[in-house]
């Protein structure tokens, strides 16, 4: 079975009310429509920083974000995680003002995760970094994750 890192992005698009945005909505659906069978496909994984990302904010909210992760294994951090992190912010693949999105790539990567699942186009899933990360990642001596949205891992399941 195939595991999957969730970045906080997929459990906020889990969590709470469909968004008034038609484009949110349609996320925020198709990660819904994966999540129902997500855990009979794939191996899930989050971190102690998803957990911490989704603590903050409204108390309510953060309860609901942190019951969908109850019983969701945690990968943890480590030296080489720190060591990749400091890697792709040196290596311009994620900006040096998001570090913590360095670490969900970090984390994921150096616990040999398939993949990282995630809705952040600015510094996760950016068509003009992808590759800068998969070869920061490859210069390191690891393996990166593929780098998906939810909509991506449901559609592919559903092909196989």
């Amino acid at each position: 079975m195939k595991s999957v890192y969730l970045e906080t992005t997929v459990i906020g698009n889990i969590a709470g009310r469909l968004h008034p945005d038609p484009v949110i909505a349609a996320r925020q659906i198709a990660t819904r429509d994966w999540w129902s069978t997500a855990a009979v496909r794939y191996e899930l994984f989050a971190s102690a920083l998803v957990i911490d990302e989704c603590s903050g904010g409204d108390s309510e909210a953060a309860a609901e974000r942190l019951a969908i992760l109850d019983g969701i294994p945690l990968v943890g951090s480590s030296a080489e995680a720190e060591t990749l992190v400091d890697a792709l912010l040196d290596g311009h693949a994620v900006p040096k003002s998001e570090p913590r999105d360095a670490t969900h790539i970090a984390i994921a990567t150096t616990n040999g995760i398939d993949y990282l699942a995630s809705w952040n186009f600015r510094h996760i899933l950016n068509p003009a970094t992808i590759r800068q990360i998969e070869s920061v990642c490859r210069d390191s001596g690891y393996d990166p994750p593929m780098l998906v949205t939810p909509q991506q891992l449901f559609e592919a399941f559903d092909d196989s």
